[in-house]
């Protein structure tokens, strides 16, 4: 039996508005997600009843901000299965999560000239210009796993660009731009043989796949707040605690520190060795709060429903003369797709206008285009929250538009 989204969407108030006069159909999920009630609640409550600055103080707001964020923390290493939950590292997001990576990487002294990053054609500019950045100061050499026609990488060419110089492979789970789910364990399995560290950008797989970091063993992992249903400006670096011991710190301040003299500072231990100032504090309880929404539905159910609705929307645009679907069928998450002789902003503004919601453009991913001679794709991405009615009014959208501009 299908899964019924309506009593989920219920717990969206965002989703009943109208649009130009329509229902709102939001289809930008791969963007941000909207929240749920939960989420919600959990942030007001949050300023509402516990606000204080944490960990140094002795007040009972203090106390018990500092309690409840780290319980946030337990949260999310059940979530992820860390072994320990001082692997996980609260950031603002993917992208400063890769930064935090590549900027510790670069003041280490284990990257030099001559040795090797490798990433994919397929990644985010967040998990190219960080790289590109620590290869600039390094003298390191940025290489590039490529990709099929189909939007899958190479990987007899990713076996083969892997080597003893290879310090570092850097590679998103799920495509933001494709949705193409790359075959992680067993690049982990090939970069780990390697010697390399690995980095997972799990941005778009977190909110579609359950992740399990002990099984992967990957060497870090990231993910954003803000694709979960949880709000922006807050996500998660999980690392290796032995890798991370291994690091030095990156920004200095508050927290981070056990020890202050002129003369010299020692660091605070995991995690708040790369936590300094003050945190997102709400943000981390109520991504924890998130996490609680989503295991309440199941993942797998999740999952399950988002793929039946976007099988159904590929079928229907492929079925559209003109319309070209970017990345495999297996797809998750994001479904790209462009129409001959019409611009991608063209037609993302014309379906707004009958209340539908996708992103276009380059989604980050500048190298890809270029990979498939395009400036930029229309992109429909999936929640819990969305119907098999969205997905027709999507495909109705799309052939109206294409009526008008043709």
């Amino acid at each position: 039996m299908a899964f019924d989204p309506s009593p989920v969407r219920e717990q969206f108030p965002i989703l009943s508005q109208k649009v130009n006069g329509r229902p709102l159909v939001y289809l930008d999920n791969a963007a941000t997600t909207q929240k749920p009630l939960s989420v919600l609640d959990t942030s007001r409550r949050y300023y509402e009843e516990l606000n204080a600055n944490i960990h140094r103080g002795a007040h009972h707001l203090a106390r018990a901000a500092t309690e409840a964020h780290e319980a946030a923390r337990e949260t999310i290493a059940r979530h992820l299965n860390a072994a320990d939950p001082a692997e996980v590292i609260f950031t603002a997001g993917t992208t400063d999560s890769i930064n935090l990576v590549a900027s510790i990487l670069t003041i280490s002294g284990r990257i030099a000239t001559g040795d090797e990053i490798l990433i994919s054609a397929l990644e985010h500019h967040s998990n190219i210009v960080p790289w590109q950045m620590l290869c600039e100061r390094t003298g390191a050499m940025l290489k590039v796993i490529p990709c099929h026609d189909d939007g899958t990488l190479d990987q007899e060419a990713f076996k083969t660009l892997l080597t003893d110089r290879t310090k570092v492979t850097a590679f998103n789970w799920i495509s933001n731009a494709f949705g193409t789910v790359n075959p992680v364990r067993e690049m982990i399995d090939a970069a780990k043989a390697a010697s390399s560290l690995v980095v997972i950008d799990a941005a778009q797989a977190a909110p579609h796949l359950a992740i399990d970091v002990q099984a992967l063993g990957a060497d870090f992992l990231a993910l954003s707040g803000h694709k979960v249903y949880a709000p922006t400006g807050v996500g998660i670096l999980w690392g290796k605690r032995e890798v991370l011991d291994s690091l030095p710190p990156w920004r200095g301040g508050g927290e981070m520190i056990k020890e202050v003299t002129f003369a010299k500072t020692t660091y605070n231990d995991l995690p708040f060795k790369y936590e300094a100032g003050t945190p997102n504090i709400e943000g981390a309880i109520a991504l924890a709060a998130a996490f609680d929404f989503m295991n309440g539905i199941g993942l797998e159910t999740i999952h399950e429903h988002e793929n039946r609705l976007i099988r159904k929307a590929a079928e229907g645009l492929a079925s559209i003369q003109g319309v070209r679907l970017y990345g495999p069928d297996d797809r998750a998450g994001a479904l790209s797709f462009g129409i001959e002789g019409v611009h991608h902003y063209d037609l993302g503004t014309l379906i707004d206008q009958m209340g539908v919601a996708v992103r276009t453009g380059h989604h980050c991913c500048q190298p890809l285009m270029a990979r498939f001679g395009v400036t930029g794709t229309t992109r429909a991405s999936f929640a819990v929250y969305n119907t098999d009615d969205e997905v027709e009014t999507l495909v109705s959208s799309v052939d109206r538009a294409l009526s008008m501009l043709r």
